[in-house]
């Protein structure tokens, strides 16, 4: 009725069960709902970013299950209310490790949201790294932004959302396996973890994570084409308050095969980051 009445509107349904066909049309059965949130995406993430780094290679199947039900609806990736209150503390607080690791926990918590097939949402205070756990109660805990790495997750956030908007291959296909494609799911002894996402006419980016504290030099990547691939974002940029590693210079593609692609890139993975790479 929503939908009859008001053409364009947007219904989501905070559900939790697997129940079918929740964002599918009532003519074919489904309860007609716009998007469903991912509540098994959501679970999975945040339990494997709790984890301390030298753990997380024997949970990597938490980061890879999700694709297997991915598509089967119109999903929305929520960090949400839930899971700032009751107790579990803020996200920052959630994430393991010194104050270093856990606000590059948390920009890369991010990065990896934005970069994986699904729409976004994220409470408030998410985007300011807030420290303590939300409350009705009270304003949120704004002057934090006077320290530099509060304001890097603000700074992170925004461009994040920047970047989604201006990069086609990264929404066009969210609720299509066709946006979607591995290049490596298997490196558990790393933590590290890569995929490609396509738009409507091709356009592709690389997107490789780094869920350990150690910085990866002369890592290769397969890429689906010979070329210059540049970052279009680095979560731990000095502009972030990261510790500024990465590939400034970009990246030549060479004509080896690799990881079931005709091409290869050989990169550096900052610690706890996660870079997106576009072909210039």
């Amino acid at each position: 009725m929503v939908h009859e009445t008001f053409p364009g509107a947007l219904t989501l349904a905070e559900e939790s069960t697997s129940w079918p066909m929740v964002s599918r049309p009532t003519y074919v059965g489904g309860l007609g709902f716009s998007m469903k949130w991912n509540m098994g995406w959501m679970n999975d993430t945040l339990a494997y970013l709790h984890l301390d780094p030298v753990f997380r290679r024997y949970h990597h199947s938490h980061l890879t299950f999700g694709q297997l039900y991915a598509y089967s609806e119109n999903f929305v990736l929520p960090f949400s209310h839930d899971e700032v209150v009751h107790g579990k503390g803020s996200l920052l607080g959630q994430m393991p490790g010194d104050a270093w690791q856990q606000f590059a926990n948390l920009r890369l918590l991010l990065t990896y949201q934005i970069a994986s097939p699904g729409k976004k949402l994220n409470f408030m205070g998410n985007e300011l790294a807030q420290g303590r756990e939300w409350s009705e109660g009270r304003e949120l805990d704004w002057s934090t932004l006077q320290l530099h790495w509060h304001e890097g997750v603000q700074r992170c956030a925004r461009d994040l959302n920047r970047l989604y908007r201006d990069t086609p291959a990264l929404f066009e296909l969210d609720f299509n396996h066709e946006g979607f494609a591995w290049i490596d799911c298997h490196d558990a002894d790393q933590s590290i973890l890569s995929f490609l996402r396509r738009d409507l006419n091709g356009g592709t980016v690389i997107c490789a994570f780094n869920f350990t504290p150690v910085l990866r030099h002369g890592y290769r990547l397969g890429c689906p084409q010979a070329g210059h691939w540049r970052e279009l974002f680095n979560s731990d940029s000095a502009h972030y308050s990261g510790s500024n590693q990465g590939n400034g210079a970009g990246l030549e593609s060479q004509p080896q095969p690799w990881m079931g692609m005709p091409h290869s890139i050989v990169i550096t993975l900052p610690p706890l980051s996660g870079i997106i790479l576009h072909i210039d």
